[in-house]
């Protein structure tokens, strides 16, 4: 297996709600040897049989949420490692062997992928909100982050072991967090951010954004005593506990 991840095992786990217009393109950009699997929240546009016909492993999810849905296709993964992609169209998943590669070199154990937004693809509202919580981490866990994208690989084992509760718009920062706690290696790399395909749910949306937001402030406040806590056993030992 080389560092590229060209012949690795990877799973890529796509959270789908009403993404027909875009998944062709998502799904013909996956590399060779990762699997697509898309995790269906409920779509309504025939995205799920869309997803079947094109070689997707389709994962239905009927409890709403963007954390049910990335769950349930963690759930659902087999392959050592697991990566995470928006369905949509504004993230390319060519560029996930890039963010694999520090996980399989061994030099991190999670990476995000930190949005850099091509004309129209982020509006000013949710770059602000961005912008705000990546400044809050930075300063509540140490670690240097600029965005808290959804594009992201890691372990699965690994990432099963951080057992993770959150069925909203807080899981990414669940995770993000749970890491910091255990210890993980976390690293952030660039990638493309395009506008979207379609109808934005959540950042698209003043309204779906305030709901994000709200969610991950709950995060933040349930976890803010246990990251100025003591230190944390590292990703090895949460996967030997698994």
């Amino acid at each position: 297996m080389d560092e590229s991840g060209s012949a690795a095992s990877v799973d890529v786990v796509l959270p789908c709600l009403n993404e027909r217009g875009a998944l062709p393109w998502v799904l013909s950009r996956l590399p060779q040897g990762y699997r697509a699997i898309v995790a269906d929240n409920g779509s309504t546009d025939g995205s799920a049989e869309l997803a079947a016909e094109l070689g997707a492993m389709v994962v239905r999810e009927g409890t709403r949420g963007f954390g049910s849905a990335a769950h349930a296709g963690l759930r659902a993964a087999t392959a050592d490692y697991v990566a995470f992609c928006d369905c949509d169209g504004s993230m390319d998943p060519a560029q996930l062997p890039t963010l694999l590669a520090p996980v399989l070199s061994g030099t991190a154990d999670l990476v995000l992928g930190s949005r850099q937004p091509r004309h129209g693809s982020w509006p000013v509202h949710a770059r602000i909100a961005n912008v705000w919580l990546a400044w809050r981490l930075r300063g509540l866990t140490g670690e240097k982050i600029t965005d808290l994208g959804p594009m992201r690989a890691a372990r699965r084992e690994g990432l099963v072991s951080l057992r993770l509760q959150d069925r909203r718009s807080g899981y990414p920062l669940e995770m993000f967090l749970a890491a910091h706690r255990h210890g993980w290696r976390i690293a952030e790399l660039p990638i493309t951010y395009f506008p979207r395909t379609g109808k934005s749910k959540i950042t698209g949306t003043i309204r779906g954004t305030i709901t994000a937001l709200r969610d991950m402030s709950a995060q933040l406040r349930s976890a803010r005593h246990l990251c100025r806590g003591g230190a944390a056993p590292s990703v090895r030992d949460t996967e030997e506990e698994a």
